[in-house]
């Protein structure tokens, strides 16, 4: 593992949340998603030697494969020769309430 991977992470995690179509990030279903540091872990991303991991709480909107697209962009450049690995966890409801109906 490189340099101090408790700020390393929080940089990350600080990032992707700040991400328009973000609404948090997320371990997991399994709680995996994490990384280990002193007095606790950082939720939703999993820093390794080789790559990256980030689970991610998205907005309903976009197409999904966007926002991952920009996840994925936006943690590559802070971690160059490392592989970037981005999951959808889950997606918030519409805080309006508003229903979606399903495509047919």
């Amino acid at each position: 593992m490189r340099g101090d991977v408790a700020s390393e992470g929080r940089r990350i995690a600080d990032t992707v949340s700040g991400l328009p179509d973000i609404e948090g990030l997320s371990s997991g279903s399994l709680g995996t998603v994490c990384t280990p540091v002193p007095g606790g872990r950082i939720e939703g991303v999993a820093l390794r030697d080789d790559s990256v991991q980030v689970g991610v709480v998205v907005r309903l909107g976009r197409p999904l494969p966007e926002i991952a697209a920009d996840v994925h962009d936006a943690v590559l450049a802070m971690v160059p020769g490392r592989r970037v690995h981005v999951s959808i966890e889950d997606v918030a409801p519409d805080p309006a309430g508003t229903v979606t109906p399903p495509v047919r």
